[in-house]
């Protein structure tokens, strides 16, 4: 009878363990995934070996599946995952209590981590976990608090073992020899951020207001914290925060009774977006991949390539009106242009077709800024007109190491896909998969005969037909003939987007206040990620602000906007790149009484940069790629002809009147003095500037602010480099009358047209040498007709002289 009664108990239990109890409540939840994908196969293998087959709830979350209230069920350990269960993934240890956000990096060693272990053992080496750059970037506009160095992060984290460290033998082996060359980029670990300042400590030290700037308003975006929870900005945390999705209102629009539909903060519906294969349903509609907006999400200020790759760019301005007259509505905080996006988002390209793994989740090696980690380059796909993709050299994009274009036999592709590549989408390779410019394999982009085969996460496969295959078949144009053919230096000394990066956000004048006068407190998002439950929810996830507020109050402005033709300067690859202001830190602290303890202020380092011990000027240049490609490039002149580019600023800075001097605006005499008592300054000071914020290198060579403060080789252009780019008024002496305002020119370009001449380099040089040849026996003829006109005009006047 016992045994009849145990038996029926046992089955009891198995069929409510069966039924997923968690299903009670959250009845009408979407599945995390497909039941019929592998991953979810895997997931109900899991929750099967750990007692309660069925609920594959407890995988991710935990809890207590065998519970009949919300309290009871949304707590407790489960034994069996703690024991360890075996997977193809080798023995895993599950959830050990509830998790709300299983993605959270405090914890996902036990939820993602089961299956990705890979991803999870190197998210903290990622910078979007340590921030490294935005901190080593602030410190160095605060006055180079730690020089070159990138060792402070938002917490204390170590770079992986080698034998730990992701990517191919090559890979690794390549990674140490550009450690090397740059070691203050690469450093072996990371202290955590110094905690941010009294008002009383800022008196004393007003360069100390970093960190309450760096704590309040830089680093929300990091993956430690749900980060600020405003339009635009709604995510999760760790892994959630790219493979959920939250839409920029932030409104949950599944069927989960539970969760309400008129709060803001949830995320959209609750599936996992990632590969092809992750399939998202939502209102009738499919799709996979992580969509940009996904991305934006944290890529919207700083570099703010997120945004470019939409084609959006930062404005003042509120306009045009909605369908009910208001306000263009902020997103990210901001109001937006719109201009033309990223060929390759045009494409149907999502970040993450370029982006690998190890660009993203990290490879393990600690990187302090964001060209460090990235792997990929745009002749990994493209080639030259020269050489296809696989006959490049390894690190042939990726000069870290010197300034010669990287040389040694052809890399070639890969065969196959290292194993963690392979829990994602595993597409056909084809010819073989591609390799990067640092000798992994990309496992979406594979060589299909003479072509490229790229393979979105959005669903498309497209053919990409590189730059060589283009030159055989006589498919470039003139302009694409003399830029990447003829000018041989363009494809060995630049950048790509140098030229095809057509346009640049370019905040000029970061101004930062700082006041703690008003005792007004805002929190500490690395005091709140450091404040975490063993559910793995910081005390911002669960709504805790006001635990953490620290002092200051902080407001930015700048000087203006721009977008168009982006300066040129020297990155740290050696290579010539657009540039935009890094940060041109213009401080002012308001101390707690409320007087000024900086004003305006911009820091000097000594011995930097260029300068001695008079120190150069801590506002920041920096070379980026902009994420604003497109197929027409830049036109010749808008770098040839414009001394923006050269880095002598907007109208080589002829414009902008002095800003170290003050501006009032009143009443005044003739001779400029002010007639009123009573007025304010308009325009004030900055003392330590002189010129406009676009100008940087002289035209005698002299560096006027920081290029770049991460790689050593960023700099301005060189005078040399300044010397060939500069061709204001080359161009100009001939096509001043071509070709309609001269009879003689006009004729020659309509027979060249009609007879199909195609005016090429050699044709161009050709032209240019019978014409210097032509003006050269055009003169010397004509002087020696002219004196021989004149000679015999005086033998002439004489012999008639004398038959008077």
């Amino acid at each position: 009878m016992f045994y009849l009664i145990f038996a029926i108990f046992i089955s009891f239990s198995f069929v409510i363990a069966a039924e997923n109890n968690c299903l009670k409540c959250h009845n009408g939840i979407e599945n995390i995934r497909d039941p019929n994908s592998e991953m979810m196969k895997e997931i109900f293998h899991v929750a099967k070996e750990a007692g309660y087959p069925g609920n594959d709830c407890i995988v991710c979350h935990g809890g207590n599946p065998s519970a009949t209230t919300k309290e009871e069920a949304h707590k407790g350990t489960i034994r069996a995952f703690v024991d360890g269960i075996k997977t193809e993934h080798g023995v895993i240890k599950g959830p050990q209590n509830f998790y709300p956000d299983p993605g959270s990096p405090w914890i996902n060693k036990y939820t993602c981590g089961m299956c990705h272990k890979t991803q999870v053992m190197t998210q903290y080496t990622s910078l979007m976990f340590t921030e490294a750059g935005k901190i080593q970037g602030s410190l160095w506009g605060f006055g180079g608090l730690e020089g070159y160095q990138h060792k402070i992060g938002n917490y204390n984290v170590h770079t992986l073992d080698i034998h730990k460290v992701l990517g191919t033998e090559t890979y690794k082996k390549y990674m140490q020899e550009i450690k090397k060359a740059e070691p203050q980029v690469y450093p072996i670990s990371m202290k955590a951020l110094p905690p941010a300042p009294t008002a009383e400590e800022v008196e004393k030290n007003p360069q100390l207001a970093v960190y309450t700037y760096l704590r309040q308003e830089c680093l929300r975006c990091h993956t430690g914290v749900r980060g600020r929870q405003k339009r635009g900005d709604y995510r999760g945390m760790g892994c959630s925060a790219c493979h959920i999705p939250y839409s920029n209102e932030g409104f949950y629009e599944g069927n989960d009774p539970t969760i309400p539909k008129n709060e803001r903060g949830h995320l959209l519906v609750h599936e996992i977006q990632g590969t092809r294969e992750a399939k998202v349903k939502v209102h009738g509609i499919t799709y996979s991949g992580i969509p940009v907006e996904t991305c934006t999400t944290c890529h919207d200020r700083g570099k703010r390539i997120g945004v470019s790759y939409q084609g959006l760019m930062e404005t003042a301005y509120k306009s045009p009106f909605l369908e009910d007259g208001s306000d263009q509505p902020k997103l990210h905080t901001k109001h937006y242009l719109h201009l033309h996006a990223d060929i390759h988002m045009r494409k149907g390209m999502l970040c993450q077709d370029c982006h690998t793994s190890i660009d993203v989740h990290s490879d393990g090696i600690l990187a302090g800024t964001t060209l460090a980690p990235v792997e990929v380059e745009c002749q990994d796909c493209h080639g030259t007109p020269d050489k296809y993709p696989w006959e490049l050299p390894l690190g042939y994009g990726d000069e870290v190491k010197g300034e010669v274009p990287a040389e040694g036999k052809p890399r070639g592709v890969a065969d196959t896909l290292l194993d963690y590549m392979k829990q994602g989408t595993e597409y056909p390779k084809e010819d073989g998969y591609i390799l990067t410019a640092r000798g992994n394999p990309f496992g979406n982009v594979v060589r299909k005969g003479n072509d490229v085969i790229v393979h979105t996460a959005g669903g498309k496969d497209l053919k990409l037909e590189p730059l060589k295959k283009l030159k055989e078949e006589g498919k470039l144009n003139d302009e694409a003939m003399v830029a990447m053919v003829h000018v041989k230096a363009h494809i060995d000394k630049m950048e790509c987007y140098a030229c095809h990066a057509t346009w640049a956000p370019q905040c000029y004048g970061c101004h930062i206040k700082i006041d703690y006068s008003k005792g007004i407190k805002h929190p500490d998002w690395i005091a709140m990620g450091n404040d975490r439950t063993p559910d793995g929810l910081t005390a911002d996830a669960r709504g805790e602000y006001k635990k953490h507020l620290i002092d200051g109050n902080i407001v930015e402005t700048r000087s203006y906007l721009r977008w168009e033709n982006p300066p040129l300067a020297v990155n740290g690859e050696h290579r010539i790149s657009p540039a935009i202001p890094g940060c041109q830190t213009t401080v002012t602290v308001i101390g707690k009484d409320g007087k000024p303890l900086l004003l305006n202020h911009i820091f000097k380092i000594p011995n930097v940069e260029g300068a001695g011990k008079d120190g150069q000027l801590a506002i920041d240049i920096s070379p980026v790629q902009p994420h604003t490609i497109q197929k027409e490039a830049r036109k010749c002149e808008s770098c040839h002809t414009n001394p923006v580019a050269m880095g002598y600023g907007i109208e080589e800075g002829k414009l902008y009147a002095d800003p170290s001097k003050p501006y009032i605006v009143d009443l005044m005499t003739a001779d400029g003095k002010v007639i009123p008592k009573i007025y304010k300054t308009q325009i004030n000071s900055i003392p330590n500037l002189k010129y406009d914020w676009s100008r940087f290198v002289s035209e005698k060579g002299q560096q006027l602010q920081t290029v770049g403060h991460h790689f050593s080789g960023s700099r301005p252009l060189n005078n040399e480099e300044r010397a060939k780019l500069d061709r204001r008024g080359v161009c100009l002496s001939c096509h001043q009358t071509m070709p309609n305002k001269d009879l003689a020119v006009s004729l020659m370009v309509h027979v060249k047209e009609y007879a199909g001449i195609k005016i090429d380099r050699e044709k161009h040089n050709s032209i240019l040498h019978k014409l210097v040849l032509l003006g050269a026996w055009v003169q010397v003829l004509g002087v020696a007709g002219g004196v021989s006109l004149l000679i015999g005009g005086i033998f002439w006047y004489k012999r008639r002289k004398n038959k008077r």
